[in-house]
């Protein structure tokens, strides 16, 4: 197995792979880890780390009510546990492209080769049955296309300062997730005091103090952050048209403001460029790749090739979803390698691949099952309503590009019978009748054309059940497009998305 990525994701597949007895080699383009950013971690996360060993690689691993590590602690971590289950880790070393079996195979049976940079080292030279890409959303493998969900504008800043751990810093405490609506008087008072117009912000003390915010755009342009404005997000964004002292200074006056300047003189930590460690981007268009995987077959040799963490789906850091996600995909990944080394039908192993996939942009820390303890690689462990053939083998054909379709129709290896969990009967409570009507009030609360005051009328126009899916899934519906009086329109419009995108049925 060859995993083209050295990040959290790459090692945590890298890891399952090993444990299921394949030879593991991972490439990582960088010379050293040094991504200060912070991920937040789901309950399953932190309780699949512990059982990794986390605690005896860092002794601070979520002690207590944390539940957030750095980046570069995280692959610490985990390249440790790698290198001890026997993982082959290369750093410095970019893959290229995949070389395709010889044509000639009679001298001997040459396999699927990697080409990569430097031309003279080792890699070059091994065979793999299984190529898994976990190099961010810059994807280097072929054959996998990315879909576009575009929502409202929104510029995401992250910025990262020195901890010094003096004991001023650690009375200061953290923001887990500041909105607007929640927070009004914090906003308002930031943007008159600073000029700073803000959606919301977080802040997580780690190895070191992590900001990450969005801004408004009328607050960067007036702050002298973009020096023009464009329609174009890319030319909004462009390296020539922000200032970037500019931008130091808005995320340092953002970073004192929310910590009501406890914390004085804080310096930026360095990032991988030498450089002051604060960055802004776009979030306005998220993307996911079409598939999860695919299968090369050429001259008598067949190659698995599988996404996992970024590069198959694009995190949206306001959900705190990245590497949560990205571990399920990693497990999930390794699933299928299972079943290919189990010798299974190639497009039986695609078709469940992508039926799990399908569940992957909806999970949540809710909807997962709750018996952490119990997750295996099974996936039925992880998913309770997980229907691993609701991708049939006829549509994903597509998937499977072979020299050899005879090959085919040879009888496949039946999968053994997987042993479903049986699910927990949940015991009678109480429920006060009003509750669901005020977690739907919470849900609307950012739409100012949506109120909810009966489970009846104001679900009329469609504009209710449209905002709610529009605040757990931006990319799926283009909320502020409709109109109140297109009725039909709107309410066809959620009950598709539900059925199609959520497999909810009307």
């Amino acid at each position: 197995v060859l995993i083209i990525g050295g990040g959290p994701c790459g090692l945590r597949a890298a890891i399952e792979a090993q444990l299921l007895g394949a030879k593991v080699v991972v490439v990582e383009k960088r010379d050293r880890m040094s991504r200060n950013n912070v991920l937040h971690l789901w309950p399953f996360v932190i309780q699949d780390l512990r059982g990794l060993g986390a605690k005896k690689f860092f002794g601070k691993f979520c002690a207590g009510a944390i539940d957030h590590i750095s980046i570069r602690q995280l692959q610490c971590i985990l390249l440790k546990v790698a290198l001890i289950l026997g993982v082959e880790f290369h750093e410095g070393v970019s893959f290229d492209a995949v070389i395709p079996p010889p044509d000639n195979q009679e001298e001997g049976k040459i396999g699927w080769r990697a080409k990569a940079t430097p031309t003279d080292h080792p890699i070059n030279q091994y065979e793999f049955d299984v190529l898994i890409g976990a190099d961010g959303k810059r994807n280097t493998l072929e054959g996998f296309k990315r879909k576009e969900f575009r929502g409202k504008l929104a510029i995401a800043i992250t910025a990262n300062f020195i901890n010094k751990r003096t004991e001023a810093e650690a009375r200061v405490e953290e923001i887990s997730g500041v909105a607007f609506i929640f927070n009004q008087k914090f906003f308002k008072e930031l943007y008159q005091e600073t000029g700073i117009d803000l959606e919301n912000i977080v802040y997580y003390k780690d190895d070191t103090h992590y900001f990450v915010m969005t801004a408004k755009k009328h607050s960067l342009i007036d702050k002298g952050v973009i020096l023009q404005d464009h329609a174009d997000t890319a030319k909004l964004l462009a390296k020539e048209n922000v200032d970037r002292d500019a931008l130091m200074l808005y995320a340092r006056e953002a970073a004192d403001f929310s910590t009501q300047y406890q914390m004085a003189d804080m310096e930026f930590a360095v990032n991988h460029y030498g450089q002051p460690d604060v960055a802004m981007f776009d979030f306005t268009s998220m993307y996911a790749a079409e598939n999860a995987s695919r299968v090369i077959e050429r001259n008598g040799h067949r190659l698995l090739m599988t996404l996992v963490g970024d590069s198959l789906l694009e995190p949206f850091w306001p959900t705190g979803s990245g590497c949560a996600r990205g571990f399920l995909s990693s497990l999930d990944a390794c699933w299928a390698i299972k079943s290919w080394g189990s010798q299974h039908n190639p497009l039986e192993v695609i078709a469940e691949r992508e039926s799990i996939y399908r569940l992957l942009g909806q999970t949540t820390p809710e909807n997962l099952n709750r018996d952490y303890a119990a997750y295996t690689l099974d996936p039925h462990t992880r998913y309770p309503n997980l229907n691993p053939r609701s991708v049939s083998t006829i549509q994903v054909r597509g998937l499977l590009d072979t020299d050899d379709p005879e090959s085919l129709k040879q009888p496949a290896i039946q999968p053994s019978s997987v042993d479903v969990p049986k699910k927990r009967r949940r015991r009678d409570t109480q429920i006060h009748p009003d509750t669901l009507l005020h977690w739907l009030q919470r849900q609307v609360a950012l739409y100012d054309a949506v109120q909810i005051t009966d489970m009846t009328s104001s679900f009329k126009d469609g504009l209710a059940i449209c905002a709610i899916i529009h605040r757990y899934r931006p990319d799926l519906i283009d909320f502020y497009s409709l109109k109140s009086e297109e009725v039909e329109k709107n309410n066809q419009l959620a009950f598709d998305v539900l059925e199609k995108e959520l497999g909810i049925a009307p």
